[in-house]
C-alpha cells in the first residue's frame, strides 16, 4: 500500500515524465481553469474521477465527501465546504455540466442505512452520523421497499445521487441556469467491481449502463 514516501516517489515520476510531456498544458493551466464539468464524488479511494473518466488536469472542477452528498440550500452560520464549491463552479466557473457520482459498497450509505453512528459523540462517529441524516428519508423509503439487505444497500446507494441532485436544485443560482439552458445536471453510479458506469434518467428514475 501507498505511504506518504510513496507519494513522493510517484512525484517525481510525474514530474519526470508526465509533467514534462504536458508541460503546454501545465503552462496554460497556471494562468486559469476554464473546467467543462462539476464533479461531486465520494471521497472512497476506489472511486477517482479523473480514473474512471480518463481526464486531464484542469478538465473537471470536483468536490468529494462522504458519499457524494449535496446539502439542501441553507443560509445558516457555519463553514459550508460543498455549498461554496457549488457556488463556485456555478456562478464564477460557470460550468455547464454537473454530475453526481455514486458507487457500489459505500461506507457513508452503509452507515445510514444500518444508523451505525447514531447517537454518537463528535470525534467518534458524530459527524459521519450528522452528515448521513441527509439521507434519512430516503433510507426510510429503501428499507420499506428492500429491507436492509444487499438490495436495499444498492437502492441507497442510488437514492443518494438522486437526493444530491435535488438538492443541488434548491440552490437558487442552479434552477435558474437549467431553465435557460446554460446548465445540465447527470446522476451516474459506478460499479466498483465489474467497471461498469450506470447513468439515470431523470424521467424513469433509473440507472442503466452507459
Amino acid at each position: 500500500m501507498t505511504d506518504f514516501s510513496g507519494l513522493v516517489d510517484g512525484y517525481r515520476r510525474f514530474k519526470a515524465n508526465g509533467w514534462t510531456q504536458q508541460r503546454e498544458r501545465w503552462s496554460k493551466l497556471a494562468t486559469g481553469q476554464n473546467p467543462q464539468l462539476m464533479v461531486i464524488a465520494c471521497s472512497d479511494s476506489r472511486v477517482d474521477p479523473t480514473i474512471i473518466f480518463d481526464t486531464s488536469p484542469g478538465e473537471i472542477f470536483m468536490v468529494r465527501n462522504v458519499a457524494n452528498m449535496v446539502p439542501p440550500f441553507e443560509t445558516s452560520p457555519g463553514h459550508h465546504g460543498v455549498s461554496a464549491a457549488l457556488e463556485f463552479a456555478v456562478t464564477q466557473l460557470e460550468v455547464p455540466e454537473i454530475v453526481v457520482l455514486g458507487h457500489q459498497s459505500c461506507g457513508g450509505c452503509a452507515a445510514a442505512l444500518t444508523r451505525r453512528f447514531e447517537g454518537a459523540p463528535v470525534g467518534q462517529g458524530g459527524f459521519i452520523d450528522d452528515w448521513m441524516s441527509l439521507l434519512d428519508d430516503a433510507r426510510d423509503r429503501v428499507i420499506e421497499e428492500h429491507g436492509q439487505g444487499e438490495a436495499a444497500v444498492r437502492a441507497l446507494e442510488w437514492e443518494a445521487v438522486k437526493v444530491s441532485i435535488a438538492n443541488l436544485r434548491t440552490f437558487p443560482c442552479v434552477p435558474v441556469r437549467e431553465k435557460a439552458g446554460k446548465l445540465r445536471i447527470h446522476g451516474a453510479y459506478f460499479a466498483v467491481a465489474d467497471g461498469i458506469l450506470h447513468l439515470l434518467d431523470e424521467a424513469t428514475g433509473q440507472f442503466a449502463p452507459a
